[in-house]
């Protein structure tokens, strides 16, 4: 009975289930977001586009005035960059870590199903790959494993000859000497991170402090809203702030459910973060966001979203965290699923991108039609977003609707390139000003 019965389910799903958008994707983007009420379905709305890869030769679409070229290919599933002082590029080669078996669930056997249908079903690599350009051709001509045996690596950062990793589950450290292209020793930990029982949202970013301190850590929620009980996100849905040298840490900011990608706003010296909002309350709800990072600041998981939107299928409600929770300063359509984040500085692009954030937006599962599938520039002026979002690569989707690439990592190199980590196509992009050669 059930060999006859998934089918039917998954056909049902791919054709007839949840509801279509009613508002294009610009609706939900910019300042003040449309939030049109929730809409529920018996079964959750899915569409994801299948990951077919790249035909040869073939590149994503840059913007006007920009090129784009393969900085480095041939990768297994690039998802996070970092670049070191000396100008190598290093990248976490990264993915899921294993599941525990938690019994036979149809909506957990759907969610595997169409995770390996949008390319996110191979094994990790657990390794960071390093990436020279020997020759200044804008080509990454040398690589070599830099690190390896790691557990579902993400984030990643220098500070001093000391080099952090983010793995799923603690920040470990190795030394780092310049100029080396593998490091041999044995990780240290740091701290260790939320992770077992189920780590839904796996993936753990850092950044540093200017003066190199305190590192911030983005731990995602361990659900959609909750629903699997509020003992298990103790620490997640979350930023900490982490003692450098000692690990003791605390929560820097939370009610923010997936953090990702973490930048410094030039300007203000405040930190920004890059957060995926709440599923299956529609096509049209609820909008991924970029936002300035308050000390102590609350964001709403999983009692309310942007700002005071109470989720009603949350129970019991926590009235008293809803009246301090923070709106997000920039919305970035709903389910775009957008992970990387990196500010503007240093850029060579087009004048129009001097100032801003890249936005790497690795594409939408619970949205009809799909949205994301681009990188996505956010100017800024004072400080602050200001104006429209601006398309810098596109083309990720072919015109069956398949998924080539799938963006996620952003990086603005010491050249003034946009490097872009690509986990489907297997690629590290590089854009730049279309005169200004590779």
């Amino acid at each position: 009975m059930q060999q006859i019965l998934i089918p039917a389910l998954i056909a049902l799903s791919l054709t007839a289930c949840g509801d279509v958008a009613k508002l294009p994707v610009s609706a939900g983007m910019g300042a003040k977001p449309e939030l049109p009420q929730p809409r529920t379905s018996l079964i959750p709305t899915v569409q994801v586009a299948t990951a077919v890869g790249w035909p040869l030769n073939a590149t994503p679409r840059a913007v006007e005035g920009t090129q784009v070229v393969p900085f480095a290919d041939g990768l297994e599933h690039p998802r996070w960059l970092y670049q070191l002082p000396n100008g190598d590029v290093v990248v976490a080669e990264s993915n899921a870590p294993p599941k525990p078996d938690e019994g036979f669930s149809l909506r957990r056997w759907f969610a595997k199903q169409f995770m390996k249908r949008g390319g996110a079903g191979v094994p990790s690599a657990n390794r960071i790959t390093l990436l020279r350009d020997t020759d200044g051709d804008g080509i990454a001509d040398k690589r070599s494993v830099f690190l390896q045996g790691l557990h579902s690596p993400f984030g990643m950062a220098l500070i001093g000859n000391t080099f952090y990793v983010a793995n799923a589950d603690a920040i470990v450290t190795f030394p780092y000497k310049e100029g080396e292209t593998s490091i041999a020793a044995l990780p240290t930990k740091l701290v260790d991170l939320p992770g077992l029982p189920l780590n839904h949202h796996w993936t753990k970013n850092l950044i540093a402090s200017a003066d190199g301190s305190k590192l911030y850590v983005t731990v995602g929620s361990n659900s959609n809203i909750g629903e699997n009980g509020m003992e298990i996100e103790e620490g997640r849905a979350a930023i900490w702030e982490v003692d450098a040298k000692t690990g003791e840490h605390r929560i820097f900011a939370s009610g923010l459910r997936n953090p990702n990608g973490l930048a410094w706003e030039p300007e203000s010296n405040t930190l920004w973060t890059a957060v995926n909002e709440r599923d299956e309350i529609g096509s049209d709800l609820v909008p991924d966001y970029i936002t300035s990072v308050q000390d102590g600041g609350f964001y709403g998981w999983p009692y309310s979203y942007y700002g005071q939107h109470v989720d009603v299928r949350v129970q019991p409600q926590k009235p008293e965290l809803v009246a301090k929770a923070i709106a997000p300063d920039y919305a970035l359509g709903p389910h775009t699923a957008s992970l990387g984040l990196t500010s503007a500085k240093g850029n060579t692009l087009p004048e129009q991108f001097a100032n801003g954030m890249f936005v790497g937006q690795h594409g939408s599962w619970n949205r009809k039609p799909v949205s994301g599938y681009k990188v996505l520039f956010v100017p800024f002026a004072a400080g602050k977003p200001a104006g429209n979002p601006v398309d810098v690569l596109t083309g990720f989707l072919n015109e069956k609707g398949e998924a080539q690439g799938r963006p996620v990592g952003v990086l603005v190199d010491q050249k003034g390139g946009l490097l872009v980590a690509d986990d489907v196509g297997n690629t590290v992009w590089r854009v730049t000003a279309a005169t200004a050669g590779k």
